[in-house]
């Protein structure tokens, strides 16, 4: 019997290793290198010229491609439209605020990929989400890496998945560890990724507990630098309307850079989901680590940002490359 499982074991061993998962097997860097040699440079461009537009570009595309990967998966779902029968996830709450040029700037290069008839309908959304946040990084001083392709679009987009499997603003670490867990994430990945907050903005309405109404023995979260406590309540007033942005990194908003540690050594993360990153000592050492190591960071930015990319990865079977970035066709 004990021979027959260790026979067993070994079977299923050299199984796992000649067809691993099928779904992250099929990514790779070259994945269009035949059919769409310029993929990457045509993407990059527009992306250029987008940002050359507006800044709120590469919050917004860096943003849409977290809310896509949590959301069953890198497969550009987020981008699907709802209809009549169907509330697609965009349109759950914790999507609403998801600024419309990251979802231009991926229909703006799949249109232009479109216009060469090599190219043509030959590209993912999905994928093409993928290099333009790789690009917008770039573009605001981070670091460049290189991007794994051949994700299919997804088949399915509903509001209701969305609920539970994006991180909150007043997330602790443990919830945070966990929502990451479930996507193949470590602790030092979800540090990692949290630092994309040191770009773009927010809205009033996510800060006003923590300046306002913290608890029943502190109105202002103690956490929270004193000074910059004054600046977002001068920011935010009480009765301003919740939609108002505020910047996410109070020193360098619109450069990627590990700054957004420092500002947590000093008690200034804007959400209770970043300042716990300082204040719990699990992750307390990565962030000390990172403040003092722009290299480090970088290199542990690009290790995450690909992780996630394989996230939940579609392939033929279950899903297609779409026409329209925000249909299913």
């Amino acid at each position: 019997m004990a021979r027959f499982s260790l026979v067993l074991v070994v079977a299923l061993s050299i199984t796992i290793s000649m067809f691993p998962d099928t779904a992250t097997a099929q990514l790779k860097t070259n994945f269009y290198g035949n059919s769409c040699p310029n993929v990457e440079q045509i993407v990059r461009t527009v992306v250029q010229q987008k940002v050359k537009q507006t800044f709120v570009t590469i919050p917004a595309t860096l943003r849409l491609f977290f809310h896509d990967c949590f959301v069953n998966g890198c497969d550009a779902s987020v981008m699907i439209q709802s209809t009549p029968t169907n509330k697609a996830e965009k349109d759950h709450p914790d999507n609403v605020s998801l600024a419309g040029d990251g979802f231009d700037v991926v229909i703006k290069a799949k249109k232009a990929l479109d216009a060469i008839p090599s190219c043509r309908n030959k590209i993912s959304c999905a994928d093409i989400l993928t290099l333009a946040t790789r690009d917008v990084v770039v573009a605001a001083g981070g670091p460049s890496y290189p991007v794994e392709l051949g994700r299919f679009d997804g088949l399915v987009s509903t509001a209701a998945s969305v609920t539970g499997n994006l991180p909150g603003p007043n997330d602790k670490v443990t919830e945070l560890n966990k929502l990451f867990a479930k996507n193949k994430l470590t602790q030092e990945d979800m540090i990692a990724l949290s630092a994309a907050h040191t770009l773009g903005f927010a809205h009033c309405g996510k800060v006003f507990n923590r300046i306002y109404n913290f608890n029943r023995t502190h109105s202002v979260d103690p956490t929270l630098n004193k000074a910059y406590a004054k600046e977002l309540q001068l920011a935010c007033p009480k009765k301003v309307d919740p939609r108002i942005a505020i910047n996410m990194d109070p020193t360098t908003p619109r450069k990627f850079d590990n700054l957004y540690f420092k500002n947590l050594q000093q008690g200034k993360g804007l959400f209770t989901s970043d300042q716990v990153l300082f204040t719990d000592g699990r992750s307390r050492p990565t962030v000390n680590a990172w403040a003092k190591n722009s290299a480090a960071f970088n290199k542990a930015f690009v290790t995450a940002m690909t992780k996630l990319g394989r996230v939940g990865v579609k392939t033929r079977r279950n899903g297609n490359i779409r026409r329209d970035c925000g249909a299913f066709n």
